[in-house]
């Protein structure tokens, strides 16, 4: 069985076009749970892995790194390293936090413990950190890449601006160029299609959103008079009171394509200009088949537009 792939930006690495997102390891899904999630995102086609050296240290009794140490144990135990593209971030966990050169260089060999692997192959700024020149995080990060211990380079949580600088940085000085942007970006969060969606394309950056489901509530489980025992419950009940419509027509689509609403939301962003693989996380292998569906499934021109703009719609006024 053959199974699709794109190429990653400029990269030479070739992904699945769903990204799974690991912040869930160690968190709302338990090793076992993690280990059958992987187990069944690899057997039904999927390559690549998002995580970061911070999650989960908000959760009482973490220290951070926990998904990075259970997708490690994972691939060792299934032999499946050289299967596997895997994404990490640095500047958020507890021991490492910020993006100083030496921050850097210390978190990098740490994520690399805790993955059980010599290299990563994309690895991202986290969020941007004002407190250092960026010239240092540019070339620090680029220094890994020499060094071999990281094969491209992304960015994440940027402004447009800071983008734009970075990219002088690298051509100015011959450093080696981002491949990836992670941005906030679905299908009713949708400021991403600004400057920062202009420059992705100038740069010919491949776009990884996440949050990609909005809290869960663009799979259309969360409905009025709905109760749902999630820890992202608010968040996406905070959605339903200004894109309850939305639903209606994301329930029109899936309807018609005899799939979930998780399906058509994250097929509709896959379809977006510069993105290709929207990141979703899954904390039971029940919620994969959904997930791994929308990378196939190409809605119509009619469709992405209807869903375009309900979830621009305003809800009327009395």
């Amino acid at each position: 069985m053959t199974h699709s792939r794109v190429a990653l930006g400029t990269s030479d690495l070739s992904v699945f076009p769903l990204n799974l997102g690991g912040n869930v390891f160690g968190w709302t899904a338990d090793r076992q749970a993690s280990f059958d999630i992987l187990d069944a995102f690899t057997a039904g086609g999927g390559n690549f892995v998002d995580t970061a050296d911070g999650y989960s240290a908000w959760v009482p009794g973490n220290t951070g790194g926990e998904s990075e140490r259970l997708i490690g144990e994972w691939h060792q135990l299934r032999g499946k390293r050289d299967e596997l593209v895997i994404a990490t971030k640095v500047s958020e966990h507890p021991d490492f936090k910020g993006l100083s050169a030496r921050n850097i260089a210390a978190a990098a060999d740490a994520s690399l413990q805790r993955l059980r692997t010599d290299h990563i192959d994309l690895y991202y700024a986290h969020f941007d950190d004002a407190s250092v020149p960026l010239e240092e995080t540019v070339t620090a990060l680029s220094a890994l890449v020499d060094a071999g211990k990281v094969r491209h380079i992304g960015i994440s949580n940027y402004s447009a601006a800071r983008i734009a600088e970075w990219f002088r940085i690298v051509d100015a000085k011959g450093l080696h160029r981002p491949v990836a942007l992670q941005p906030h970006y679905n299908l009713i969060e949708r400021d991403y299609e600004g400057e920062l969606r202009n420059i992705a394309l100038q740069e010919r950056l491949a776009v990884l959103p996440y949050y990609s489901l909005a809290s869960g509530f663009l799979t259309g489980k969360y409905r009025e008079g709905a109760s749902i025992d999630s820890p992202r419950a608010d968040g996406a009940q905070a959605y339903l009171e200004k894109h309850a419509a939305l639903l209606s027509v994301l329930d029109e689509v899936a309807a018609s394509h005899d799939v979930s609403v998780a399906t058509i939301s994250l097929a509709w962003l896959r379809s977006q200009p510069t993105i290709l693989a929207p990141i979703a996380s899954a904390r039971t292998v029940e919620q994969l088949p959904d997930l791994l569906a929308a990378a196939t499934l190409e809605l119509t021109a009619e469709e992405l537009t209807a869903l375009s703009e309900a979830s621009l719609a305003t809800p009327a006024t009395v």
